[in-house]
């Protein structure tokens, strides 16, 4: 099999839950972004991603297909790791590539946290349908008068399974574990915004972005933000033990968007028009048993792993996109990354990897200035980092790192071609 490679997709602004795109569901943030990816070239699959999909809608990549007008013998299927989603999707594809007579793909996700459906618990639900083919009737009038025992709601946000905590909750361990204190998120959360509204300035996005819904920048990023209003916000995860340091300003937003990338080979990319410029070198996915460390860990596992695989130290790396779902989340996966001990027993790694390069990371903001629609999220990270590392000299490399729920992480390495 040869080379595989990574060229950026369109994807829609991204914008606060329940703003601008409240009225748009998720197949209709998807729809003008896989037609407009679609009229460039017709990829040979389609992979799409949603975390909390529709209840009437099974593989929303296969609806995607009819809905935006592409070819309907163009296979395509959805795939579901949480926020690291549409990143999994791409490794999918590129293992695709290559083979079955396959050399362009084009994957995505897309997340509408405006419209989350609410489920009927169980026993209601086993309740409901029993009646049915008995009494529709009385069916249809419990339907009718539900008691709120009867709904499932996320009425801690969207907890994981095993736990019952929310990601949040984890992350406040997480912070305290590893001793981050509240000044270094909100001074992360602030560099995320200053980067985020530099590469608006300078135009970095306008060949990423399709205009949508009236919207046609990223709207979460604050030009206002500062240092002392961050510190001025409230806990918002822990907020009675009076050690809370997790705030709004220093978490990703509910938000609302979609994304996209081409994976191809050389065969697919001159299908585009366009020389290949990063290829995706390889990749690591890792997980553990989450608990006093958090359960979003997982990445300081992976990128040591990754790169010892290579004998690469972290300034081997000219460029680092790191998800950012919590600035503590952040700073406490790179700390233990450059733990020797903690590399030894977690990631049974024992290269030196030398020191970690801020300076290098998200040069053009993250999740916590741009937003974070879950699905979305990966395609969003890899696009940015597919066309910022192509402004690079050849045989520079990046690696991109995402963080999921469940105790799990995915990262890649990239290079320019």
């Amino acid at each position: 099999m040869g080379d595989i490679y990574l060229s950026p997709g369109l994807r829609t602004p991204f914008v606060k839950a329940g703003g601008a795109y409240a009225a748009h569901d998720a197949l209709a943030l998807s729809i003008p972004i896989a037609a407009a990816m679609g009229a460039k070239a017709r990829p040979d699959f389609v992979v799409w991603s949603q975390v909390i999909p529709s209840p009437t809608v099974s593989n929303i990549a296969r609806e995607l297909v009819y809905e935006a007008g592409l070819d309907p013998e163009i296979p395509a299927f959805s795939t579901i790791l949480a926020c690291s989603s549409s990143f999994v999707g791409t490794v999918q594809a590129a293992g695709m590539i290559g083979h079955g007579g396959a050399h362009l793909a084009l994957v995505g996700g897309v997340e509408t946290m405006s419209h989350v459906p609410i489920a009927l618990t169980q026993a209601k639900s086993d309740e409901i349908l029993a009646l049915f083919p008995k009494d529709p009737a009385a069916a249809a009038a419990a339907l009718e008068h539900p008691a709120l025992s009867d709904f499932l709601l996320p009425i801690n946000g969207w907890t994981n399974k095993q736990s019952g905590r929310s990601q949040g909750e984890h992350t406040e361990d997480t912070a305290k574990f590893y001793e981050i204190p509240r000044a270094e998120q909100d001074r992360r959360a602030f560099l995320s915004h200053q980067g985020a509204i530099a590469g608006q300035d300078a135009g970095f996005f306008a060949d990423l972005i399709l205009p949508f819904g009236g919207v046609d920048h990223d709207t979460i990023p604050r030009r206002d933000s500062t240092l002392e209003k961050l510190a001025n916000l409230p806990p918002a995860f822990d907020r009675t033990s009076g050690h809370g340091t997790l705030t709004a300003g220093n978490s990703s937003p509910l938000t609302d968007g979609a994304a996209s990338i081409w994976v191809g080979d050389a065969e697919g990319f001159a299908r585009l028009g366009i020389a290949p410029a990063v290829k995706l070198v390889d990749w690591q996915i890792a997980a553990m048993q989450f608990g006093e460390e958090g359960i979003l860990m997982a990445p300081a596992r992976a990128i040591p792993q990754l790169l010892a695989r290579h004998g690469l130290t972290f300034t081997d790396i000219a460029l680092w996109e790191i998800h950012e779902a919590f600035a503590a989340q952040v700073l406490a996966n790179i700390k233990a990354a450059s733990d020797p001990g903690y590399r030894h027993r977690r990631a049974k790694v024992d290269a030196n990897l030398g020191d970690f390069p801020w300076d290098r990371v998200n040069p053009n903001g993250g999740s916590l200035s741009i937003g974070h629609p879950f699905a979305a999220t990966g395609a969003r990270i890899l696009s940015q980092a597919a066309k910022e590392l192509a402004g690079f000299p050849a045989g520079s490399r990046a690696i991109v790192s995402i963080c999921a729920d469940g105790g799990q992480g995915t990262v890649a390495l990239l290079e320019r071609a």
